[in-house]
């Protein structure tokens, strides 16, 4: 017979999956429309995409504690939770060497046109404006391995009873 505090969890599980499906639904829908072009509106995505690691102990918490670990099956939803991640972590990496890829290439354009012509003044401001946005992409990079990195740390410390990486 299913105690209250059962039925309760279940309903809190069931919420917590639910949410986790619809910012990854958002995560998706961000990622195929993520433009390189516009400089803002790419960080904004990113940052709308990072909030799924943002959100990842209020996920986490969901897992039950021991006395309730027989009742929800930990081990699924720590493999479902750790597949997204992936997904996710992946897809970020992606857009933002993709958005690096072409502002280099942009950048080897501008340094050519400026070089055939060294006295313009609007190529110029160009080539130090593209040189700007190459840095803070890569820097992005570094931002991403970072979130990456306490992503799973969290991930770790409530799955590793459940779930290890790899299997």
């Amino acid at each position: 017979m299913a105690t209250p505090a059962a039925g309760t969890l279940r309903r809190l599980f069931t919420y917590i999956k639910t949410f986790c499906f619809y910012y990854f639904k958002l995560f998706h829908l961000y990622s195929m429309g993520v433009s390189c072009l516009d400089f803002l509106g790419f960080q904004e995505a990113l940052k709308k995409m990072r909030d799924v690691d943002d959100k990842i102990i209020y996920a986490l918490n969901a897992l039950p504690t021991e006395s309730f670990k027989g009742q929800v099956n930990s081990e699924s939803t720590c493999r479902d939770l750790y597949a997204k991640l992936q997904q996710s972590h992946i897809s970020r990496q992606d857009n933002i060497r993709s958005c690096i890829t072409l502002s280099a290439n942009n950048l080897k354009k501008l340094r050519e046109q400026q070089e055939a012509t060294p006295d313009d003044v609007d190529t110029d401001s160009k080539f130090k404006a593209e040189q700007r946005k190459l840095r803070v992409l890569q820097a992005e990079l570094n931002v991403e391995d970072i979130i990456k990195e306490r992503t799973y740390k969290a991930f770790n410390e409530r799955c590793r009873s459940y779930f290890h990486a790899g299997q």
